[in-house]
């Protein structure tokens, strides 16, 4: 019995205890969330990505939504202006569970706009492709009737491609006949109708007055376009420009009684004046000498400095006769330079002539009747003694000196 009652009063094993016990609601509430949102990118990471997009082909029905989760799968069509390209079989594209996407192939190509012929005297170049255009050009002396460019895009049904307008035609250019101007005509006035590149000629008529009519502008004029000239027709007028010869100058050529349009002068200034401006003036349309006529400027020269007069005297130079006075026959040879002046202080005197030194020339020339005049005097010289020593080789034997009636004479020496 001791036994049973101590078996009684022993320990008791606690009851379980409830979840909600061990956390007040509220706090229950916000474990669960944070749970949900850390297993939140464990459940993205099973699905796949957004579905490939492609040139040529697009979802049917339009972009599904995500999520796209394994097994999902879409359906493609062709855009609009492309069609299938041959075997047809299902376009559609599965979520795999390794997240990836099935590959597929472009199916699709683009539409074909109806064919089109080349214009009769022109061209085009492009495609007939849907998106693509045509560009039409035209040969020399025809112009383009229409667009220049047209397009394929997609016709109004939406199933379907047409182009963008009609083809335009290369039409030949002509022109209608130019401008009249006033005081002036033209060439081939009579005709209605020019054709391409064909010229006109434009002149003034006779003014009847004392001044011509000038024609301003291009005289010939070319049919270029459809009813396009060229150029503007040109003016006819009066042109008459002033006299252009500024003051303290002349007119060096262009000289003439009057001064219409184009013509040139050359203008120059006198001695001691300077040309400001352009030497060379035109006169144009508006009567008036283009570049501005130039002036003529005085030129100012230093005063002349003041200066002490200088002492001059004259100094004779040296003689340069040869002592030969004694010699028969021969004159003595004089000097014929001026005599030599200069001042106190400045370069002794030279033998130069007043311009400057003597070259080379003068020099050797003066050489030469040295030489020569001391030959004449050697030759006259020695003529002379030769002919005083046979002078006295030819007196008589009495003569001699020593002689005597006996003595034999003597044999003249030789």
């Amino acid at each position: 019995m001791f036994r049973k009652m101590r078996a009684a009063f022993g320990p008791r094993a606690a009851a379980p205890r409830r979840l909600e016990s061990l956390f007040p609601p509220r706090c229950f509430a916000g474990i669960l969330s944070v749970a949900l949102v850390l297993l939140l990118p464990s459940l993205t990471d099973a699905d796949c990505d957004d579905p490939p997009r492609y040139e040529s082909m697009k979802p049917k029905g339009g972009q599904p939504s995500p999520p796209y989760n394994h097994g999902y799968q879409i359906e493609y069509e062709c855009r609009l202006g492309y069609r299938r390209i041959p075997p047809f079989h299902p376009l559609s594209a599965v979520c795999h569970p390794n997240n990836t996407w099935t590959t597929l192939r472009e199916a699709c190509t683009r539409r074909l706009c109806p064919q089109l012929g080349e214009p009769q005297n022109g061209r085009f170049s492009g495609s007939f492709e849907f998106g693509s255009e045509l560009h039409y050009t035209c040969d020399q002396g025809y112009y383009l009737l229409g667009p220049d460019t047209i397009s394929c895009v997609i016709a109004g049904d939406g199933n379907s491609v047409e182009w963008s307008a009609d083809p335009p035609n290369c039409e030949k250019i002509l022109c209608k006949p130019p401008k009249k101007i006033q005081n002036g005509q033209y060439s081939y006035s009579h005709k209605e109708v020019f054709e391409y590149n064909e010229v006109v000629v434009y002149s003034c008529i006779r003014s009847g007055g004392p001044d011509e009519f000038s024609l301003i502008g291009n005289s010939e004029l070319f049919c270029t376009g459809h009813d396009k000239w060229s150029s503007d027709p040109p003016e006819c007028k009066v042109v008459r420009c002033p006299n252009p010869v500024p003051k303290d100058g002349y007119m060096a050529s262009g000289f003439d009684k009057k001064y219409s349009y184009k013509a040139q002068v050359v203008l120059a200034c006198n001695k001691g004046f300077s040309l400001e401006g352009s030497s060379v003036v035109v006169c144009e349309a508006n009567s008036t000498w283009e570049p501005k006529t130039p002036t003529c400027v005085k030129v100012l020269t230093p005063s002349p400095s003041t200066k002490l007069p200088s002492l001059t005297h004259s100094v004779s130079p040296p003689s340069t006769e040869l002592p030969i006075s004694s010699v028969s026959g021969v004159k003595p040879i004089h000097p014929t330079k001026p005599p030599v002046t200069f001042s106190p202080g400045g370069p002794p005197p030279s033998d130069e002539t007043p311009s400057g030194k003597l070259g080379p020339g003068p020099i050797a020339a003066i050489s030469i009747v040295v030489v020569g005049v001391l030959v004449a005097v050697l030759v006259g010289a020695l003529f002379y003694h030769k002919k005083k020593k046979k002078g006295k080789s030819e007196l008589p034997a009495q003569y001699s000196p020593g002689w005597s009636k006996s003595s034999t004479p003597a044999e003249p020496a030789l």
